[in-house]
């Protein structure tokens, strides 16, 4: 269900799911991207995407493409989490296959509850990756600022712990010239501490400078100081980017 109250289809959340995926890579997607990896006709796209525009999911421009509005991008990354996780908690706890996780976890993600999603999540540790393509695993929306919080009031429940009002974005998915503010970091207090050593806290701002290819190094400034985070540190740091008058949740960017 939306933060609205209305209620969605699972095919219109495989949608969402899928251009989650996809504006990680580009914005806007092309509706031909979605057909070809739900693999169904692009009239048959075209017309959920008009449905999810209706909806106030996505904005779509013929000949553009898509992107997700904040409330769509709200949904299509828990939906996401959700799966990453379940596909997790099937290779990791029950040792099924890489191969065959996948389908699974996509029966599973619509019917897991947010208190179980939370369960989930501290069951396997706060993992940070999927199995399957070592993709990353969306930041939780509970209001936290750090795993170690949740593990603290892990009696509370979802409800009683509250939403954030803000969608988050890891370092390692900005784009360069992007800026943001710290707003939740994943992992131990280990992670913590040396992130807070080169002057990373929550609530700190920072600027990207550059994004290595291949899964290099992500290159920051921050308190007036260039910084080098290897990805397996700055995937774990989230960011609410700043944002300018625009539709798309993540504002008007600049590429430079």
């Amino acid at each position: 269900m939306s933060s609205s109250g209305k209620t969605l289809s699972e095919n219109a959340e495989e949608y969402l799911e899928v251009l989650y995926k996809l504006s990680l890579e580009e914005r806007p997607v092309k509706t031909t991207k979605i057909s070809k990896m739900l693999n169904i006709a692009p009239a048959s796209a075209t017309q959920m995407i008009k449905k999810l525009e209706k909806d106030g999911y996505v904005d779509y421009s013929p000949y553009k493409g898509v992107t997700l509005t904040e409330e769509g991008y709200t949904i299509a990354s828990k939906i996401t989490r959700k799966h990453r996780l379940l596909e997790r908690f099937l290779h990791d706890m029950l040792h099924i296959k890489k191969e065959s996780v996948h389908d699974q976890a996509c029966e599973m993600e619509h019917s897991l509850s947010d208190d179980a999603e939370r369960a989930l999540c501290q069951l396997l540790e706060q993992p940070d990756e999927c199995p399957d393509d070592e993709e990353l695993i969306p930041v939780c929306d509970f209001k936290f600022e750090t795993c170690d919080e949740c593990q603290k009031r892990r009696q509370e429940e979802v409800n009683e712990v509250g939403k954030r009002d803000k969608n988050l974005v890891s370092i390692t998915n900005m784009k360069r010239t992007e800026k943001g503010k710290v707003s939740f970091i994943r992992g131990d207090y280990k992670v913590i501490r040396r992130l807070m050593d080169m002057g990373i806290t929550i609530g700190a701002e920072v600027c990207v400078l550059e994004v290595a290819p291949f899964k290099g190094p992500v290159e920051l400034l921050v308190r007036g100081s260039n910084l080098a985070l290897g990805r397996d540190i700055a995937k774990n740091v989230f960011v609410e980017i700043f944002r300018e008058d625009s539709s798309d949740f993540r504002g008007a960017l600049s590429y430079g």
